[in-house]
């Protein structure tokens, strides 16, 4: 059992060693594992879009996955301390904030409640459907604004943890996780 601090730093590490090559082969493999997931009669679907220079999921199979079904895709955008959310159009434009994060220069808003499915970037995650990224609390303030009801599905590069230390009220399990080599599913355990 690892402290989540920890296993920040351990999987920041482990993401940094894999190659470039690596990262594109996980993260299709990452998308076409959604395929299996419960998920896709929903309208309203949240897809983060990577940092890559931090050695994020390239979600861009993931995206074209959900233009091919035709679902309503929106993507967030930082504004003071909290995620904003658009509807990604044809004409949407975007630009790196500081983080790098490429975001919505402006567009239609949507509200967190009427958000279906949300895609999740991590560090880990553990058997319980807990996970830890950066430590900001971004997705948390933003899942605890959605519908009961949103689904939350973490994306990850590795595997489970057994068990992450220090876990607080506010941090919000995730419904799936998936992997390239297999889908979690923490449904059933709560």
């Amino acid at each position: 059992m690892m402290l989540k601090k920890d296993l920040r730093q351990k999987y920041l590490t482990l993401r940094n060693q894999l190659s470039s090559s690596q990262i594109a082969d996980k993260s299709l493999a990452i998308s076409n594992k959604t395929l299996e997931l419960p998920i896709w009669s929903k309208d309203y679907y949240h897809i983060f879009l990577p940092i890559l220079s931090k050695q994020e999921i390239d979600t861009i199979n993931l995206l074209s996955i959900l233009q091919g079904k035709d679902k309503n895709i929106v993507v967030p955008k930082v504004e003071n301390d909290s995620l904003e959310h658009y509807l990604l159009t044809d004409n949407t434009k975007f630009k790196n904030s500081a983080w790098g994060v490429p975001e919505p220069v402006n567009g239609i808003q949507i509200e967190p409640n009427n958000i279906d499915v949300i895609f999740i970037p991590l560090l880990a995650f553990d058997e319980n459907g807990n996970r830890v990224g950066y430590g900001k609390g971004f997705y948390d303030k933003f899942i605890a604004c959605c519908k009961p009801e949103v689904l939350k599905v973490g994306l990850s590069f590795f595997e489970a943890e057994k068990r992450i230390s220090g876990v607080l009220p506010t941090d919000i399990p995730l419904d799936y996780c998936v992997t390239p080599e297999k889908i979690y599913s923490f449904t059933g355990s709560r």
